[in-house]
Formats: C-alpha cells, sequence, structure tokens
C-alpha cells in the first residue's frame, strides 16, 4: 500500500476504495501477528515481483487464499528471500523446484557468480501456486503462463482498474506545462515509470531526435525514478537531446498525473516482458491520451483502435518515430484515439466494475467466468420517523389482479431507464395564471426539458416535487400519468397547504404542499412512500446541509426509483465566460435586498455546482447516474460564448457539459454511501 512507490500499491489502494464499499474488508499493510485467517470468507493476497511482497508471499504458503499475479514472474522476489538473506541453499532449491535439472543447473552458476539471478527462464512461481485456491491475473497472457506452470485451479483475468479524470482532482493541464516552461501549441511526449532499459528508452530517444528534424518544437518527459543500470542522463547527452528532453525523475502521485495530462503522446513500451499490466498505462488511457505501447505479452490484447502497437526486434526505432510523426503532425488523429481509449477504460476497467467482479469471483471461483451478474446491494430503509400525511397512492396490483379497464395512454408505465418523451410547450402555459405565464414563457426549455427526462408514472405511481410552485406540478399528473402527486415548501414543520388550480380548459387540479425545512427535518413521509422525486432548482438554494436532503430524498424513494435533479451549472461557457472578462460567475450571486414588511425573505443562492459535483452527489448518495446532462435554462442562442468554446478546444479542455443548467436523473440503487463527502464539507 501507498506510501510504497509501487504501481501494485497504488493499484492496492485504489481498488481497496471500491472492495470496502461491497464487502467489510481488513488490510494488512505488513506482518502482523493478529492475523486470523479463520476469520475471513476469503483472503486477497496482492503480490509483485519486488521486495515489498516479501510478507505477501510467505502469509500467501501459509494461509492459501485468492493470489493476484500482476506478473507472470517472482524470480527477484524469491531472490531477495533466499540470495538476500545470504540462504542460497535455499535459492538452488527453489530453482530445481520451478524448473527442473535446466533451472538447478542455472542455480549453481548464479551461486559461483557466472551469471545473475534470472528473469525469465525460471518465473518461481510454483511453489505458490502450487497451495494457492484460486488465482486472478490482468490478462490472458499471465493466465497462460500460470496454466503452463502447472496451475489447475480456477484462474479469472480480471482487468486491471483504470483512473479517470474525475478522480484525479485538481489536474491541470495548462497549470502543468506552464510549469514545465512549454505553451500549449508544444507537442510533448512523455514515458511514465521507473527508467529502466527494457522500457525502450534508448530507442524513444532516437526515435525523437529524428523527429526533430520534422518538428523541431517538440518535446519528451522522463517521468520516474531512474535505473541504476541504465544511464540515461548519459544516452541523453550523447544524443545531443539535452534541450528536448527532462528527466523529471521520481514525482508524487498527483504530480506524476499532472505531468501526464500535460503530454500530447504517452509511451508505454517494454521487451522483455512477464505479463505485466502498466499502471501508468492504465492512467494514460482513462485521460484520453493518445498512447504508443510494445506489441508483446499484454498489451497485444489491447484494442487496436485505442493505441498503436510497436513489434520489438528490427525496425522498432522506425515504427516509433514513425508513429511519433503522424500523432504530432495529426493531433486530430492523436485526440480521436484518446477519445476512444478513455470510453474503453471508462466502460471495461472502472474500479467499481473491477470490484465487482472481484467479488463474483471470490464468491464462486469456479463459475465459468468472473464476470456474473454482478452484486446487488441491499436497500434498507432508514426507521420511519413519521406516517405519510396524505393518502397513500393506489397499491400496484400483482399482473394477475390487473383491471380490465384499459389505461389511458398518458399513464402507461415505463418500466426501466426514463424514457424522453415529447412535452408540449402548452403543458405548462395552460395551468399558469396569467402573471406567471411571462416567467414560463422565459424558462420553457427548461420546463419542458425537466419533463421530457422525468420518467412517466402510472395511475399507481406516486411523485413528489420539491420546492414546488406549481408551474409543472399539474403536467405531472396530465402528461405522465402520476396517479398521486405531491408538492412540498419551505415553511414550518407540519404545515399543510392544498392547492387548487384550473386550467384554460376548465380542467382542475389539486395538490397538498407540505411545509419543512429541506436541511434540518425529517420529511413527513414514510419510507419508500415515492415512485419519483424533483428536486428542480433548489440544492444551489440550500445553506447548510445538502447531504441531509439527499439521504431524507433517497429515504423516501422506492427501491429502483427516480431522482430528477436540476440546478444551475457554474462550470457553463457563460460562467467561464464572465470569469475571463471580470465578472462573477454564478448565476445568482447577489445578496437580497431586504425589504421591510415582507413575511418571507427570497432564497439566494447559496453553492451553485458543476456537472461531475453533481455526479458525485448522486454516487455519494447511494443513487447510479442514469442521465446526466446540460442545456438551456433559456430557449435562446448564445453566439457571444463561441470564442470560449475555441478558446477550450485551443488548451484541449473539456467543452463538453458547458450549457447553463445541469440536467440528471438517477436511480436508488442502495442507502447513502458517505454522509460527509470530502468534496463537500470541510
Amino acid at each position: 500500500m501507498p506510501p510504497s512507490k509501487s504501481g501494485i500499491a497504488d493499484y492496492s489502494e485504489a481498488l481497496l476504495s471500491e472492495l470496502s464499499k461491497r464487502a467489510e474488508v481488513d488490510v494488512f499493510r505488513t506482518p502482523d501477528k493478529r492475523f486470523a485467517a479463520d476469520a475471513y470468507d476469503a483472503i486477497l493476497y496482492q503480490v509483485g515481483n519486488n521486495p515489498d511482497h516479501d510478507f505477501v508471499y510467505e502469509t500467501a504458503l501459509r494461509h492459501p487464499g485468492f493470489v493476484v499475479m500482476h506478473e507472470g514472474n517472482l524470480h527477484h522476489l524469491i531472490a531477495h528471500l533466499t540470495i538476500r538473506r545470504d540462504d542460497w541453499d535455499a535459492y538452488v532449491t527453489e530453482c530445481g523446484y520451478d524448473g527442473g535439472p535446466a533451472a538447478l543447473e542455472f542455480a549453481h552458476r548464479v551461486r559461483r557468480l557466472e551469471v545473475g539471478p534470472d528473469y525469465e527462464g525460471v518465473p518461481m512461481t510454483r511453489r505458490l501456486l502450487a497451495v494457492s485456491k484460486a488465482v486472478i491475473v490482468h490478462s490472458d497472457f499471465v493466465a497462460s503462463l500460470t496454466r503452463e506452470q502447472g496451475f489447475t485451479g480456477p484462474v479469472a483475468t480480471i482487468p486491471h482498474g483504470a483512473w479517470l479524470p474525475e478522480e484525479t482532482p485538481g489536474m491541470n493541464r495548462p497549470a502543468a506545462r506552464h510549469e514545465l516552461g512549454l505553451d500549449e501549441s508544444t507537442p510533448l511526449i512523455g514515458a511514465f515509470g521507473h527508467l529502466k532499459p527494457y522500457k525502450r528508452i534508448a530507442e524513444s530517444l532516437r526515435a525523437l531526435r529524428r523527429l526533430l528534424k520534422l518538428e523541431p518544437r517538440a518535446r519528451m518527459i522522463l517521468v520516474g525514478e531512474p535505473h541504476p543500470e541504465f544511464r540515461v542522463d548519459q544516452t541523453i547527452r550523447s544524443l545531443g537531446l539535452s534541450e528536448q528532453v527532462r528527466v523529471i525523475g521520481f514525482a508524487p502521485i498527483e504530480k506524476f498525473v499532472q505531468y501526464m495530462a500535460a503530454c500530447d503522446i504517452v509511451l508505454n513500451l517494454r521487451y522483455p516482458t512477464v505479463g505485466e499490466t502498466s499502471g501508468s498505462l492504465q492512467r494514460a488511457l482513462g485521460l484520453g491520451k493518445a498512447v504508443i505501447v510494445s506489441d508483446v505479452g499484454s498489451f497485444s490484447e489491447l484494442p487496436v483502435d485505442i493505441c498503436l502497437k510497436v513489434p520489438p526486434g528490427r525496425g522498432e526505432e522506425d515504427l516509433i518515430f514513425e508513429y511519433m510523426n503522424l500523432l504530432v503532425s495529426r493531433p486530430d488523429l492523436a485526440k480521436a484515439m484518446g477519445a476512444r481509449a478513455r470510453d474503453w477504460v471508462a466502460r471495461e476497467c472502472n474500479w467499481g466494475v473491477v470490484a465487482e467482479r472481484y467479488l463474483d469471483f471470490m464468491r464462486n471461483p469456479f463459475a465459468e467466468t468472473a464476470r456474473g451478474t454482478g452484486t446487488t446491494a441491499s436497500v434498507e430503509s432508514a426507521q420511519a420517523q413519521q406516517s405519510l400525511q396524505t393518502p397513500p397512492s393506489p397499491e400496484r396490483p400483482e399482473p394477475e389482479d390487473v383491471p380490465t379497464d384499459p389505461v389511458p395512454a398518458q399513464a402507461t408505465p415505463s418500466p426501466g431507464p426514463p424514457d424522453e418523451t415529447a412535452i408540449p410547450v402548452d403543458a405548462v402555459t395552460t395551468w399558469l395564471a396569467p402573471e406567471g405565464r411571462a416567467y414560463a414563457a422565459n424558462h420553457r426549455s427548461r420546463f419542458v426539458h425537466t419533463l421530457e427526462i422525468t420518467p412517466r408514472g402510472d395511475a399507481y405511481g406516486s411523485v413528489l416535487e420539491m420546492g414546488a410552485y406549481m408551474q409543472i406540478t399539474a403536467a405531472l399528473k396530465f402528461q405522465l400519468g402520476y396517479g398521486t402527486v405531491r408538492g412540498c415548501y419551505f415553511g414550518p414543520l407540519g404545515r399543510i397547504d392544498h392547492k387548487t388550480i384550473t386550467s384554460e380548459t376548465g380542467d382542475v387540479f389539486e395538490c397538498d404542499i407540505d411545509h419543512f425545512d429541506a436541511e434540518k427535518d425529517v420529511y413527513p413521509y414514510g419510507d419508500a412512500s415515492f415512485d419519483t422525486v424533483l428536486c428542480c432548482e433548489l440544492i444551489e438554494h440550500l445553506f447548510a446541509d445538502p447531504m441531509h436532503m439527499m439521504g431524507e430524498i433517497n429515504r423516501i424513494l422506492k427501491p429502483g426509483g427516480h431522482l430528477v435533479l436540476t440546478t444551475p451549472n457554474i462550470g457553463s461557457l457563460r460562467s467561464v465566460s464572465a470569469i475571463l472578462l471580470g465578472y462573477h460567475p454564478a448565476f445568482f450571486p447577489a445578496y437580497i435586498r431586504p425589504r421591510e414588511g415582507d413575511s418571507e425573505v427570497e432564497a439566494r443562492h447559496n453553492r451553485e455546482y458543476v456537472p461531475m459535483e453533481i455526479q458525485h452527489l448522486l454516487t455519494n448518495s447511494g443513487f447510479e447516474v442514469v442521465r446526466l446532462e446540460t442545456g438551456e435554462f433559456l430557449d435562446e442562442p448564445h453566439p457571444e460564448f463561441g470564442w470560449v468554446t475555441h478558446l477550450l478546444k485551443r488548451y484541449n479542455l473539456s467543452h463538453d457539459l458547458r450549457g447553463d443548467g445541469i440536467y440528471a436523473v438517477a436511480r436508488k440503487t442502495e442507502a447513502v454511501k458517505d454522509r460527509w463527502p470530502t468534496w463537500l464539507y470541510s
């Protein structure tokens, strides 16, 4: 585990973050006499080929469990456990056990100091595999090496997890480039991790020297600890690249990611290989970088459209040069490849998916595949604090009891994710008093789109609109088909207003509006009362504790119920434009001018959000995000913000999700995960 300077330490920390959300996990970072194997349903060993894993290896021999083989060779680890402890006899014995007479003869040569300990021919994994209950690997290549070593038990190939930009707060590409003394137009190539000879650094430097004849502005950074057997500084000087190449050396993970974000191209070359999957490669793919890898081992299994692959051997340097030249001269191709890479790791290698597959395999290691159907989290309702103060919605009948009378078309249930349904503008305006129609006309885009993304109900469905101004409330019944519609508003707990409005066509809509403090009170509804809750243009007004509101929404929603949340976007093009021009970026930053005699003070905006924060908010609150997008609040074009889009593209910053308003739909999947998320609470 960190602070060890190890890719496996970073891997273990990221995996633990997700596993601990799904299971009870104890972590042993060092030898610990308190470790009692019988106390656990499963024991998971992260094993790598370096001295940091000595106690892991020895414990795994004494207490067999699930072993994660991060590579197909442990020779350096065994050499540490034997030779470095001055136990040559044990080293010779291990070689003979692992590889037979040929390996035994090799071990005697090592003991006579004729050759060094081998890295390829004698993998030294047989003893560990012989006692292990099951094995987890990151590639089919290592799976085949495991079988070659005689392991006949269950093996699961689970992809190495990948980090995505939203998981690396503070990442700032322009700042990193500024620190390096580079402007945004300078092509920057990077290689990351320990600077070992087998990472093809010399070949890459020679290819860069050729590239500079075509693109003199190109630069390269090498981020990682130099290896004593590879004099990288001397190689750089001998090639005349001292001005074009910078050796950063070891960098803490935050800086490591910053430097990677600054790059246009990331090199992840290595030969020979024993099947290791590179954590730095996964980071680069998650950051959407154009990546060049060696076409060997686990790297050969990567999809062909997310990276460029270089076979080692003759022509290797030529191909590295050609690929670098292609990506530097065609940045559009580099960006497109990086975008595909990011989409792939987000889909296949996100840490949540990886953790689910770990648990599936540990539950049933003899299943055909570790992918399984995933874990269904139990959803335990909070204790009912108060009963629903309004008659409950009709109980939805079982299929055999469905009434024979046809359900009106607008009440047809829509299972699964919410379907966008076209909503006519007059669905809103027809229910408004004359004094409210001018406001609705200006905001019709927001009202109509909110209704379009809200899941449809049926005669047995129930919906709660928070902060109800009666602008879209009637449409929840007459357009979306909910049988029970309820509203709530800020006020003293226990007060209920009964609202009645008549449409232009003479239809009557009635609704009770409950009053309470959304940040402090227990909401006056029982557990699992509603199929859908709308929280529209409300969260930005909260002063003290938005997670109280999110927890109460979770409680009153039925399992699988939906939350529709909308709020202004502080990261919009309008906001970026405002701050660059010297103005305040928020929609509503002004204090409310006190007015004598008012019984109710208008609510100002206390905190506005960006889409990433809304995603985190929903996830922390026990929801699965079904839909997250931005759009307009006012139905009007904004050509005046075109320069901001150009600027963001120019500096390779995201120009997605830049609309004025955030629109999110989420499904309740479990109880609140994090009551005090650190990104929201100090």
